[in-house]
């Protein structure tokens, strides 16, 4: 069972993907488990061939508790675990077999017993399903059709688990705040010449342009980037920028754009629509939501002018943007009109210090000022 952030210590396992026996290969997804965030996708990062599962669907499993034993191509053994870990679940043979299920007209669904329940929780009519010929329909494709309540109170899950994590954040991170005003006029203008012959589903945003900025910046000021773990502060070799999201039913996650710093803002623009439509949807990947390195929290038009954020552990800086508006400002010499925004840094003083973060900042805006050379 991974750990998707500090808020969270143990998940339950909803549905299992692969069976006994099949092969598998890193990246695969081999399981869904629920949290207060959502289904998380559980990912395997070794090739092998799945052996067993270590825990029941339906089990709750602490963090760091083995989920399924993987053996190595060719092995027939595996070796014990050097280190001792949390004592296992029950094995089970089987996942829960898919059943088919009778719509009123009469067509039969298979559907895993993990869909079924979420379908029923919502009342979401079966018939109205269409599954691709021989498969079966899944946590995914329900949970893609579930529009999730807003919670009723501030005691929901989802608010406790933020709760948590914040408190803990401000009680053992010691916080320094920056803010810097930005002219983004250029960007602006290079969003909107991009844009300008592409359709609407291939349009470039300005939230790319920001995480490329931000993830080109880092690589001049690594103190910024990594994760302050028992025995300090652990840089990271690549910009994983979590981008905060909104929940359509309350609260935030900010799961991972991996490897920013390397790619393309077409790229960047593509992994940020996948990831907010899977993130919209109550859909994510153990990977994203564990490997952030840093995160950037916009509130776009939202009206605010700064938003200065509180680190999520164990990162140890996070950027705000606030609405981007025209104010008076003096270029070349002359007063004009631009467009600025205000940017924000909360930053771990056990790591960096004022001095670099301004200078951290003073980066981005530089490339922000050229985006063409991003």
């Amino acid at each position: 069972m991974p750990s998707l952030g500090a808020d969270m210590e143990a998940g339950t396992l909803v549905e299992w993907l692969k069976a006994p026996g099949d092969a598998v290969a890193r990246g695969d997804i081999i399981a869904v488990i629920e949290t207060q965030k959502g289904a998380i996708e559980i990912e395997v990062f070794e090739d092998g061939v799945l052996k067993e599962y270590l825990a029941r669907i339906g089990d709750t499993v602490p963090v760091g508790t083995p989920l399924a034993m993987i053996s190595g191509a060719g092995d027939d053994t595996v070796p014990a675990p050097a280190t001792p870990v949390p004592p296992v679940p029950p094995k089970t043979p089987k996942p829960a077999a898919p059943v088919r299920v009778e719509t009123p007209g009469g067509a039969r669904l298979k559907i895993t017993p993990a869909a079924r329940r979420l379908a029923a929780q919502h009342k979401i009519d079966l018939s109205a399903i269409k599954a691709p010929a021989g498969q079966e329909i899944r946590l995914a494709d329900i949970a893609a059709l579930v529009k999730r309540p807003a919670p009723e109170s501030a005691g929901s899950a989802m608010r406790d688990a933020i709760a948590a994590a914040m408190s803990r954040s401000k009680r053992e991170i010691p916080h320094y705040y920056l803010s810097q005003s930005v002219d983004i006029t250029a960007a602006e203008s290079f969003v909107a010449e991009v844009n300008k012959d592409r359709p609407a589903t291939e349009r470039l945003l300005l939230g790319a342009v920001l995480v490329k900025a931000v993830a080109t910046a880092l690589r001049k000021y690594p103190e910024f980037n990594g994760h302050y773990e028992d025995a300090g502060f652990v840089p990271s070799k690549a910009a994983h920028v979590g981008m905060a999201i909104n929940l359509r039913g309350g609260g935030l996650v900010a799961p991972a754009l991996h490897d920013a710093e390397s790619k393309s803002l077409d790229d960047l623009m593509a992994g940020l629509r996948d990831l907010v439509a899977r993130v919209r949807a109550g859909r994510f990947r153990a990977r994203e939501l564990s490997d952030p390195t840093i995160t950037i929290s916009s509130l776009g038009d939202r009206g605010v002018d700064q938003l200065y954020g509180v680190i999520y552990p164990p990162q140890v800086a996070i950027l705000g943007f606030g609405t981007p508006r025209d104010r008076p400002w003096v270029q070349d010499g002359q007063i004009a009109v631009r467009r600025i925004v205000s940017m924000t840094l909360s930053a771990d003083h056990r790591v960096s210090d004022g001095l670099r973060g301004a200078k951290f900042m003073t980066a981005i805006d530089r490339q922000l000022q050229n985006p063409g050379d991003l």
